[in-house]
């Protein structure tokens, strides 16, 4: 974990007094959290707790019901070029047939019937974000053919093609192997540090993530707080976000939250 950072005039994402939600249904109510640029946060939170929510909203997807979200500097809005998302992949088919390298190129132009017209252009930018991604070995292998793993560097890729200032990965740590999620996890830091692009990483688990991430945003029963791992993944700030007791063991050299979903 690197040291402490100074926080600056512009930061990737402001929440101020932010209530989200959907219609009546408040899901996160006056959240008050400020990302900086260049630094890596975790999202946890039990299923329901709000955290695809957050992204939505971070995209300008959803309009908060009260309060403000604030993006690089202006409101939140939908169609920021400056920010990558990579979506959870769960659903890609098993006899998907594109190429790898056609889903990536759906970052640049998916919004079109077919990958797009060919360019020089248009190629030498899809390569250079697989290549940085390390998948440049399967980029013409039928994305059906892929393993998990695989196809989470392509959305990986596929987010970056805008040269973002803000990563938003939703699970991408989902039904993935120790040893995959950790070439992702150590993947995305690559990123985080060389890019100096802000993230946030959704996840169920800080475990593979708390020597890394800088701080931890946890969502739970409408509220929130940040920190870093050992300032949230605690008894005493569990048992207050929850509000009801909350027990934080530690074994063989891991963390386990005992007495709620997480």
């Amino acid at each position: 974990m690197r040291e402490a950072r100074v926080p600056m005039l512009d930061p990737a994402v402001v929440l101020r007094e932010a209530s989200i939600g959907y219609g009546d249904h408040l899901i996160q109510e006056k959240m008050n959290i400020t990302i900086d640029r260049g630094e890596f946060v975790a999202v946890l939170g039990p299923n329901g707790a709000g955290k695809s929510t957050l992204l939505k909203a971070v995209l300008g997807l959803l309009r908060p019901v009260a309060g403000e979200v604030a993006v690089l500097g202006e409101r939140a809005r939908r169609g920021n070029r400056r920010i990558g998302y990579a979506p959870q992949f769960r659903a890609l088919e098993t006899d998907f047939a594109l190429r790898a390298r056609d889903l990536v190129g759906f970052g640049l132009d998916g919004h079109r019937w077919g990958p797009g017209w060919p360019s020089r252009r248009r190629r030498a930018l899809i390569d250079s974000v697989i290549e940085e991604v390390s998948a440049a070995e399967y980029a013409d292998v039928p994305v059906g053919e892929l393993s998990g793993g695989e196809k989470q560097r392509l959305l990986i890729a596929q987010a970056l093609l805008a040269d973002p200032e803000l990563l938003l990965l939703d699970e991408p740590l989902a039904n993935l192997d120790l040893a995959r999620a950790k070439e992702i996890i150590e993947l995305v830091e690559r990123l985080c540090r060389t890019r100096n692009v802000a993230v946030l990483f959704v996840t169920h688990d800080i475990n593979p993530l708390s020597s890394i991430v800088d701080r931890v945003l946890y969502l739970a029963n409408g509220r929130s707080t940040i920190g870093t791992p050992a300032e949230v993944i605690t008894r005493e700030t569990l048992t207050a976000l929850y509000g009801k007791p909350v027990e934080v063991v530690e074994a063989m050299g891991k963390l386990f939250v005992v007495g709620v979903e997480i």
